[in-house]
């Protein structure tokens, strides 16, 4: 607007007229009535030069008025544009919820695509941007990435998040926190990070301890569990019931039955304690009748096996009657083929 600049030249102009009709054509002064009071008499010359006062006065307020409009504008579209690197930052954070308000027509449209948009950045861009907010938030994803930790409570990232996830997994792995610290304060740790650990809790801990934390037991942390039952190193004395419990609340199945039963073949379990895991597991249902003859079979256990065989219909269990079948024709083949 160069309202300075516009005012000296608005003076120059009144002193210049004001000038020129004092000097060229009237030297003379007159009194003017303004709503019936005479004001004093004053030169002509001044009289001319007060209409162009007054336009210049009317002038700057119109140019003033306008100034500050724009200055608030131009404002709103600077907060707008801090809310949408705030939107960009909280996308590239994996925030779930976001809301932003944006005051102009243009930002409004970017952050309601934000809104609902997850970013990845694809390589390092840390440094790259102009705002000091976005590369700090870069670099941090890139750190932790990178097995690094981070201070991540400026974002206000909730647990769940997949980059506080990672960030509590390598406090884990720097052994800055260990698996019990997790396992104790279970509601300050994602889910998924409390199971992630409990696997190698179980690999070493007692019993006790090990159902103190059952509710983070997965399929994965069951055959660590029962890997140690007699086992060399690390030995866990486990009873049938305690096995029952676990595998209740576990969905397995009627497969995964089978490879349980293949795991304690090659781990410490006795032979009659396997057995009677697997036909007390049958008893509470059918789907795990396939892994009790597998065990059956697999412990040359022929006669029990033929039995249930025998009293089965003839359109069940046929790869294990296909199985008794060749062994009866004196063909070894091994059971494994069978399932």
């Amino acid at each position: 607007m160069y309202i300075k600049r516009y005012t000296i030249a608005a003076l120059i102009l009144m002193a210049l007229v004001g000038g020129y009709v004092f000097s060229y054509i009237t030297q003379e002064t007159m009194s003017l009535d303004f709503f019936g009071i005479p004001l004093p008499p004053l030169s002509i010359a001044l009289w001319v030069v007060v209409p162009l006062f007054i336009l210049y006065i009317a002038s700057v307020a119109h140019m003033l008025f306008y100034s500050i409009m724009s200055s608030l504008k131009l404002r709103r579209f600077e907060k707008d544009f801090q809310n949408l690197i705030d939107a960009i930052v909280d996308a590239y954070m994996g925030k779930r919820e976001r809301h932003y308000s944006f005051k102009t027509e243009r930002y409004k449209l970017l952050g309601a695509l934000l809104e609902n948009t997850t970013l990845f950045p694809k390589k390092e861009l840390a440094g790259s941007t102009q705002s000091e907010k976005l590369n700090s938030a870069l670099q941090t994803i890139e750190n932790i990435k990178n097995a690094q930790i981070e201070d991540l409570k400026k974002y206000n990232l909730p647990i769940d998040n997949e980059l506080t996830i990672q960030n509590e997994r390598n406090r884990y792995k720097a052994e800055e926190i260990s698996a019990e610290d997790i396992l104790s304060n279970s509601s300050k740790y994602a889910d998924v990070l409390c199971k992630e650990v409990y696997v190698d809790f179980v690999a070493k801990a007692p019993l006790h301890a090990i159902e103190k934390y059952q509710s983070f037991l997965s399929k994965e942390a069951l055959y660590t569990i029962l890997a140690r039952v007699n086992a060399d190193d690390f030995t866990l004395e486990i009873s049938t019931e305690t096995i029952i419990s676990f595998l209740e609340k576990l969905d397995l199945s009627k497969d995964e039955y089978i490879k349980l039963s293949s795991i304690l073949s090659t781990g410490g379990m006795i032979p009659e304690q396997r057995i009677k895991l697997f036909e007390m597991l049958s008893e509470k249902s059918d789907e795990i009748m396939d892994a009790y003859l597998f065990t059956l079979f697999d412990l040359e256990m022929l006669a029990p096996a033929e039995a249930i065989l025998d009293n089965s219909q003839p359109s069940e269990y046929q790869n294990f009657k296909a199985y008794r079948a060749l062994k009866e024709c004196n063909q070894n083949f091994s059971i494994y083929l069978f399932v």
